[in-house]
């Protein structure tokens, strides 16, 4: 079996103006595989559908099915791949997601059997950024009953835990600088920050679980006495308080006592390496479309296991992102909890794929159709610039 061409989607903008990249790859025998780039937002729009035409014509002619063949090649062969960011990793991964999607319709198997089994059936979900609105609410949260109201509305669709950046918009809904969240908080905000946490803490009660999100928009010196000040509060664990560098996170969790969780701005199992041997965190967040696709993330997570730290998969693209995580969720043995994130049920988001994948009562079934699950749908290619590599 070979490759004969690659059809890549940069799709019209969605709601916020996130625009998904994706990939069909062709075989001679009829089979297709799909992928996605998880650079839907933050300034890299442009640029991941770029790489993906830079590289795309490496694979034309090679067996899908050598996937760690395919990877080493793309890796290999792209100048700036060692060592890099993003951009490039993210157009791997992609391509990565794709062969793996062929690999499980050539056997008439899903994802997770390939990768050994399933060692869980169900996957518990939590309420991804809650500040942001949820549900009909898709406005900035700015008062702590915002807060409290949007946690009322994650409980009552079934989820038992939430995760919040409480810094994220000023008492009038504005984004608060970067410059305010370094050095050291000041007392408003921090007496802002309280007041949010208690809301949602008091909605919550004994039984819920509270992650709180920083964005690495904080410094240690912020994060340490936000987190302190904090962790009264029953914080599950506390997401990239600062910039993905192990010694930086190896601080704050010596200072403060909380579990630490960063990981969706490494791409590799390089990346990763000193992170997971200093024990500087103690969940790792890869996203399978930034960090080398389903080849690399499953490294990324056995290298975690063998340093006993826990993965949550980061997900913040198309509900093809979504299906192909809960299959490698399933399958690994140091699995936490799934990441939903309110733009992935956005109308128009929900139309690029074929497949819908919705939590019941917080808690997600993995999926069984062959491959990763999901497919591109009819209506994505109608709604994005396509161009096609042979």
């Amino acid at each position: 079996m070979k490759i004969t061409k690659i059809d890549l989607l940069y799709s019209d903008p969605v709601e916020d103006n996130w625009r998904p990249s994706f990939c069909r790859i062709y075989t001679d025998n009829g089979i297709y595989g799909d992928g996605e780039v998880a650079l839907s937002y933050g300034g890299a729009k442009e640029a991941a559908f770029a790489e993906m035409k830079e590289l795309a014509h490496l694979l034309i002619g090679m067996n899908p099915l050598e996937h760690e063949i395919v990877w080493q090649k793309l890796y290999r062969n792209s100048f700036f791949g060692k060592n890099a960011g993003p951009v490039i990793f993210g157009a791997i991964s992609a391509f990565d997601v794709a062969l793996w999607d062929i690999k499980g319709k050539y056997y008439h198997a899903p994802l997770w059997e390939l990768l050994g089994g399933k060692q869980r059936d169900h996957l518990k979900a939590y309420a991804s950024q809650l500040q942001m609105g949820w549900g009909e609410s898709r406005r900035p949260a700015a008062t702590p009953q915002d807060y409290a109201n949007n946690t009322k509305i994650a409980l009552e669709k079934g989820f038992k835990t939430v995760k919040i950046n409480f810094l994220t918009f000023d008492e009038q809904g504005k984004q608060i600088p970067w410059q305010r969240q370094t050095a050291f908080l000041s007392p408003n905000y921090l007496n802002l920050a309280e007041e949010r946490i208690k809301a949602v803490r008091n909605v919550l009660e004994e039984n819920g679980e509270l992650i709180l999100e920083n964005h690495a928009l904080t410094d240690k010196l912020s994060a340490v006495q936000y987190g302190k000040m904090f962790s009264k509060y029953n914080i599950l664990y506390f997401e990239e308080p600062v910039k993905p560098d192990p010694d930086l996170l190896s601080y704050v969790h010596q200072e403060t006592g909380l579990n630490i969780a960063s990981g969706e701005r490494m791409y590799s199992r390089w990346d990763f390496k000193r992170t997971f041997y200093q024990n500087s965190i103690q969940v790792a967040q890869p996203d399978i479309c930034t960090a080398g696709g389903v080849t690399e993330v499953k490294k990324i997570c056995d290298m975690a296991d063998t340093n006993e730290i826990g993965v949550q998969i980061h997900v913040a693209g198309s509900n093809l992102a979504t299906s192909v995580s809960l299959n490698l969720e399933a399958a690994i043995p140091n699995f936490v909890i799934h990441e939903y994130n309110i733009n992935t049920e956005m109308s128009k988001m929900l139309s690029l794929t074929k497949y819908d994948y919705e939590p019941e009562n917080g808690v997600f079934t993995v999926p069984d159709r062959p491959g990763i699950g999901n497919e591109i749908s009819d209506y994505a290619f109608k709604h994005s610039r396509v161009v096609t590599i042979k």
